[in-house]
């Protein structure tokens, strides 16, 4: 009996994995340039993870005797002013714009869903007052009241974060809003009150998640939005401080000087951005075309 439960539990489990296996599948066969994103995107986490195993070598290191070193053996993407590795300097810098980009979009999403849900639901001069704060809010460029905020606040990855976070959350709370004004009326919040259900628990368990599928692609695009806002607040002295590696701050102290005695500064990092710009946005796309079902052929 034992035996066939065991052989039982790894059939289950076989079957698991080649469920997901032919999930992956058909992803990668329906949507090819999603799956780029996905790849593109998973590598960007990996290397942010792992970045003291992939890149060893202390990224905040100098040494003058290897100052703009071109790529080798030695410096495999060369060598900045300072003798910094810039291959580990560009991996360690992952780490960097992960946090920026996820502590950003977590923290926007946070407070616009808790602003939107709040404003949808309840409605009348509550939400009155709320959308004519984002219409304020939104009347600046995203990039624009980021740098407002952070010469406000400092250089500092603290400060980064909330810095990119607040300019997202309008984007956030009206797509959460729009969404609630809809599901308010459904049958099953009327029904939910009619059992005397308290207005918070339905706007939190019942009218909340129906609008997490819009919100999962708006945070896939708002994370490509995040590190492209931080590369350019640091690229503007504004970001992350030195001694911590930046792709931003990168460009900013090499596109000017040594864009063409030393190329190979500007260009690892730029392509760095670019494609976890491009992947993420990659991905966004097709996760609009799987959970917005008037997006499907």
């Amino acid at each position: 009996m034992v035996a066939i439960d065991h052989q039982a539990e790894l059939t289950r489990a076989g079957a698991h994995v080649t469920g997901w296996w032919s999930r992956i599948r058909f992803f990668a066969r329906r949507y090819p340039l999603g799956a780029v994103g996905a790849v593109i995107v998973t590598l960007f986490i990996l290397t942010a993870a792992f970045a003291d195993i992939i890149a060893p070598v202390d990224p905040t290191a100098t040494n003058s005797k290897f100052s703009l070193a071109a790529p080798s053996h030695l410096f495999w993407l060369g060598a900045d002013f300072m003798g910094r590795d810039m291959y580990s300097r560009i991996v360690h810098g992952a780490r960097i714009s992960l946090a920026v980009g996820a502590g950003a979009m977590g923290l926007g999403a946070l407070i616009g869903i808790s602003v939107g849900l709040a404003s949808g639901y309840l409605g009348g001069w509550f939400d009155l007052i709320v959308q004519r704060l984002l219409d304020i809010m939104q009347a600046l460029p995203l990039l624009v009241m980021a740098i407002v905020m952070a010469a406000s606040l400092g250089p500092s990855l603290r400060n980064t974060i909330l810095a990119i976070a607040i300019p997202l959350v309008p984007t956030v709370a009206r797509v959460v809003r729009s969404n609630t004004l809809s599901l308010r009326e459904q049958p099953f919040v009327e029904a939910a009150r009619a059992v005397g259900m308290g207005e918070l628990r339905i706007a939190v368990r019942h009218v909340l998640p129906n609008t997490l599928a819009p919100l999962i692609v708006l945070a896939t695009a708002q994370l490509g939005s995040a590190i492209l806002v931080e590369a350019s607040l640091s690229f503007l002295g504004l970001g992350i401080p030195e001694p911590h590696p930046s792709w931003g701050r990168m460009l900013s102290e090499s596109a000017a000087e040594y864009v063409r005695t030393a190329p190979w500064l500007v260009i690892f990092p730029g392509v760095a951005i670019s494609l976890t710009v491009f992947g993420t946005n990659l991905l966004g796309d097709a996760l609009r075309d799987i959970l917005d079902p008037r997006q499907r052929s």
